[in-house]
């Protein structure tokens, strides 16, 4: 039996980075990507949009598995559709909170996911990506950040989309979502035992994307000339 695609996980609460980090390494590696967060984002956004109750697993299960979802390049086309810039809008993310916690939503997602692992190689970013999804991953990444420094990032990040952004509201948003999401009885957010945790606050990207490459390095996922390549 041929031996599966392997893959870097790189998960973390809201704000840490994670996002950023597994583009970069994915880039650097030439592999794919998946950003297992916009999935959420996206049927949270289509939830909305259609009003079904983001409390209801079963409707929203439903409605996930009749979508077509396709990344490209930046856009996120869900049935045609471009949603980059309204999934990234803070309702969304709070709804996606909510619904990712829902087990039949998980499951439903969990497939999207799995079928993401092909050759050359995945960096999948998320919440749970290494303790659930591919836990059979070589490198599990777990990045980190205070909560302050995470809204700061949040705020600059939307701002610099052009959406709206309130600093206060984005540290109550992003405390209550840390509570959510760690506290969840399906799939908490936690490092996996084999986690190498990276605490972003007060490091540069640059300096992330380098401890995160000495550890893909580390374990022989690729040879040094192709991680070093600018």
């Amino acid at each position: 039996m041929a031996m599966p695609a392997p893959v870097v996980t790189v998960d973390g609460p809201s704000g840490s980075g994670k996002g950023t980090l597994a583009r970069l390494i994915a880039q650097r590696l030439g592999w794919r990507l998946l950003d297992s967060g916009a999935l959420y984002r996206i049927v949270a956004a289509v939830a909305l949009a259609r009003r079904i109750d983001t409390a209801n697993g079963g409707d929203l299960a439903a409605m996930a598995q009749q979508l077509t979802i396709e990344f490209r390049d930046e856009a996120v086309l869900v049935d045609g559709e471009d949603l980059s810039r309204r999934i990234r809008e803070e309702a969304v993310g709070e709804a996606a909170s909510v619904v990712a916690a829902l087990p039949e939503v998980r499951a439903a997602v969990l497939r999207l996911q799995t079928d993401m692992r092909q050759l050359p190689g995945l960096v999948a970013d998320g919440r749970d990506m290494g303790t659930v999804v591919f836990p059979d991953a070589p490198v599990k990444i777990y990045l980190d950040a205070g909560l302050e420094a995470r809204a700061e990032r949040r705020y600059k990040q939307l701002i610099d989309k052009g959406l709206p952004a309130n600093l206060p509201a984005l540290l109550a948003s992003l405390r209550d979502r840390d509570e959510r999401d760690k506290g969840r009885v399906v799939s908490p957010l936690k490092p996996a035992p084999d986690a190498f945790i990276i605490d972003s606050t007060s490091l540069s990207i640059d300096r992330v994307l380098e401890l995160a490459l000495d550890r893909v390095r580390a374990v022989g996922l690729m040879g040094d000339t192709n991680i070093n390549q600018p």
